[in-house]
């Protein structure tokens, strides 16, 4: 979920789903989209010009609908925030076939289940990401809304993650001494 275009967020670290389930539920969060799975593949050139310029191009699977996301260079301070572009596609093979015509390239894969939540009459949107690094609660709405969020949740702004996720594979693969591939369940 995006305001205007611009996407404005925070990653929390929980140990693991059932208490993410916990924080949630108990500050009045109740599932909105149910748990799927989640395919991401990131596109750049050979060069990688779009990670050098803080950008990404993005086709996400997830169960039966397929994004095409666009991300400009991210502002950060306390919270994440930056241009978001969105598109459902209906062929996303096609579309990669298209990106490597144009010069593009898979350059990282990332998967994860994602649950998303929402309060009644609220501003923003809570998900539960378990990835292969560690379970995430991912608050996206205003700032203002983010951190009242991450208050009731119990949670201070020196524990906000601004790191992507392939930042936090990278940093994770790093502590594992292990050489870093595609953040996928089976690697």
């Amino acid at each position: 979920m995006n305001h205007n275009g611009r996407e404005t967020e925070i990653k929390l670290a929980v140990p693991s789903v059932a208490a993410a389930v916990r924080l949630v539920r108990s500050a009045g969060f109740r599932v909105f989209k149910r748990r799927v799975f989640e395919s991401n593949t990131v596109w750049d050139t050979p060069r990688q010009v779009l990670r050098r310029a803080s950008r990404l191009l993005r086709i996400r699977q997830a169960g039966t609908k397929a994004l095409l996301t666009y991300k400009g260079k991210p502002g950060i301070s306390k919270h994440k925030s930056r241009e978001e572009l969105e598109l459902q596609i209906a062929d996303p093979a096609m579309l990669g076939a298209i990106f490597e015509r144009l010069g593009y390239r898979p350059l990282f894969r990332y998967e994860k289940y994602r649950t998303e939540y929402r309060q009644p009459a609220a501003g923003g949107t809570a998900t539960i990401d378990e990835t292969p690094v560690g379970v995430f609660v991912e608050l996206e709405g205003n700032p203002t809304w983010i951190d009242r969020t991450a208050r009731r949740l119990g949670f201070s702004e020196r524990q906000y993650i601004t790191a992507s996720y392939a930042s936090l594979y990278i940093d994770w693969c790093k502590q594992r001494r292990i050489k870093p591939g595609n953040m996928t369940f089976e690697s």
